[in-house]
């Protein structure tokens, strides 16, 4: 299962608190699927990726109450959390740097400490996506769409992304924390 972290509507759609869903677009664009079926408070698609059957999930929720989907979706598909891969977006990574994390707390990150809640764990996968840090009131600057170099950053990262998450799929999380994580912007 991977669930890329954001909010629903048309006004989020390129801010920075929705990168987990512009990967999950560019994935299910790989694959010449979309992310479009309505199924516990989100929108997913199952999809085949190198063999492997994956479920491609954004909740709808709003980013502060992921959980509820997430908790949801592994209940309805009998899932293990240690099947889940979370991407969303991250205050202390400059622009466009992917860093895989194993575990460990939310890190301020209100999604996050949501889904930590429902599932009454933080052992899952995470990619996380820079996204700077913030220069003014943090909840007005992740509303906010990518402006210039941060723009160009963050579509290379989406692009990259793709392959990291395969990474993440067919070798593992160590492999694809070796990989990634030593990248910098």
């Amino acid at each position: 299962m991977i669930i890329g972290l954001g909010n629903p509507g048309k006004e989020y759609v390129n801010t920075k608190h929705n990168v987990g869903f512009m990967v999950i677009d560019a994935i299910a664009k790989e694959l010449n699927e979309t992310v479009e079926k309505k199924q516990c408070q989100a929108l997913t698609q199952v999809v085949n990726w190198d063999g492997e059957k994956i479920l491609l999930v954004k909740p709808q929720t709003y980013m502060n109450l992921s959980g509820q989907s997430v908790m949801e979706l592994l209940n309805y598909y009998n899932d293990r959390i240690d099947d889940l891969l979370v991407i969303h977006d991250d205050l202390d990574l400059p622009p466009g740097q992917l860093r895989f994390k194993q575990g460990g707390g939310a890190g301020g990150h209100n999604g996050i400490k949501n889904i930590i809640a429902h599932l009454n764990s933080n052992d899952f996968d995470r990619l996380k996506i820079g996204i700077g840090k913030a220069k003014y009131d943090t909840k007005d600057y992740v509303l906010t769409p990518f402006t210039g170099a941060d723009k160009k950053a963050i579509e290379e990262a989406v692009e990259q992304s793709v392959g990291a998450v395969k990474a993440w799929l067919t070798e593992g999380i160590a492999p694809a924390m070796n990989r990634y994580n030593s990248k910098t912007k």
